[in-house]
C-alpha cells in the first residue's frame, strides 16, 4: 500500500491507492507499506528518483507460503465480476471493496490497482517463476540436478514489477481517483517460462524438470489474461518489459546469486542442497 501526501491520495497493488497533505506543498512525502517487499522496494526507487520523501512499514517475517492466485477467472476487465479461488485472493478483494466504499462514502481519493502477475528478481522464491530462475542458476552453476514442479500448462499474464509500480503511481496523479487493471495482455504457460528460462543458459528443461502431485493445486485457474486497456488508455501506461526479456532478467540475477553460493560451498561454510 501506498500513502502520498499532498491532497491525500491512497492506493494499493491489488488493493488501493492515498495521500495525507502535512507537508510543504512542494514536497511529497509517501508511506509505503510493505517497504522491503518485491512491490515495495521498487515503488520506493520510482519515488525517491522523483524527488519524494519515502517512509516505509515492515512486518515480521514469516514462513507462511501466500503463492498469488487472482480471484479473476476469465479474460478480466475492470467491469468484470471477481471470483475468488482461495482465501488469499477473498482478502485482495475485501481490500478492493472497503476502498470503494471509503472513496464514495467519504471522498478519500483512493484506487485500487488490480495487479495481475509481476515479477522480478526481487520475486520471493517460494512463487513459481521464482523457483524456476533460481533452480536455472544453481543447475548452470552446478548445485542441483532437479526441479519439481506441478501443473506445466498454467497461464499467467506476468509482466516486471518495475512498470507496474509506475502504474500505481499514475493513478495518484489523475484528477478523479478510479480503478485500474494492470495488464501485459500477454498470457504464457509455465511450459513457455521453463523454455526461456533453460534456453537462455543453453540447458533443455526437459532434462532437469520433474512434474511432482504435491505441486498441483486443488483449485487451478488453467488462464489468467488481464485487459488493460483502461490503465493504457486513461494513465498513458503500458509495460516496458516484455516476457523474454523479465524471463533472462531473472535468470541474470540468479547465476550470481548461485555463483556465490558456490564459493560457500567450495569453502564447506555450507551443503549445496541447502540454500542461505
Amino acid at each position: 500500500m501506498a500513502t502520498e501526501n499532498n491532497s491525500s491520495r491512497v492506493g494499493s497493488g491489488s488493493g488501493s491507492y492515498t495521500v495525507n497533505g502535512d507537508a510543504a506543498p512542494d514536497r511529497k512525502i509517501a508511506l509505503i507499506t510493505g517497504i522491503t517487499g518485491q512491490d515495495g522496494s521498487y515503488l520506493t526507487e520510482f519515488l525517491l528518483n522523483k524527488g519524494y520523501e519515502v517512509h516505509g512499514l515492515i512486518r515480521r517475517s514469516s514462513n507462511f507460503n501466500t503463492q498469488r492466485i487472482n480471484h479473476i477467472y476469465i479474460d478480466p476487465h475492470n467491469a468484470h465480476k471477481a471470483r475468488m479461488k482461495s482465501p488469499y485472493a477473498a482478502s485482495k478483494c475485501a481490500a478492493h471493496w472497503y476502498t470503494v466504499n471509503y472513496r464514495e462514502a467519504y471522498g478519500l481519493f483512493a484506487c485500487n490497482g488490480i495487479l495481475f502477475n509481476h515479477e522480478s528478481p526481487r520475486r520471493g522464491e517460494n512463487f513459481v517463476t521464482r523457483k524456476i530462475t533460481r533452480a536455472v542458476g544453481r543447475i548452470k552453476i552446478g548445485l542441483q540436478n532437479k526441479l519439481f514442479l506441478g501443473n506445466l500448462q498454467a497461464s499467467r499474464d506476468w509482466g516486471f514489477a518495475g512498470d507496474y509500480v509506475e502504474a500505481m503511481w499514475m493513478m495518484l496523479q489523475q484528477e478523479k481517483p478510479d480503478d485500474y487493471v494492470v495488464a501485459t495482455e500477454e498470457s504464457h504457460t509455465v511450459e513457455e517460462f521453463l523454455q526461456v528460462a533453460f534456453g537462455y543458459v543453453g540447458l533443455n528443461w526437459k532434462d532437469h524438470v520433474v512434474i511432482d502431485k504435491r505441486y498441483f493445486r486443488p483449485a487451478e485457474v488453467d488462464n489468467l489474461k488481464g485487459d488493460s486497456s483502461k490503465a493504457r488508455k486513461v494513465l498513458g501506461w503500458k509495460p516496458k518489459v516484455g516476457f523474454e526479456q523479465l524471463v533472462k532478467m531473472m535468470v541474470d540475477e540468479d547465476i550470481e546469486l548461485a555463483k556465490r553460493e558456490k564459493v560457500l560451498v567450495d569453502a564447506g561454510y555450507m551443503d549445496a542442497q541447502q540454500q542461505p
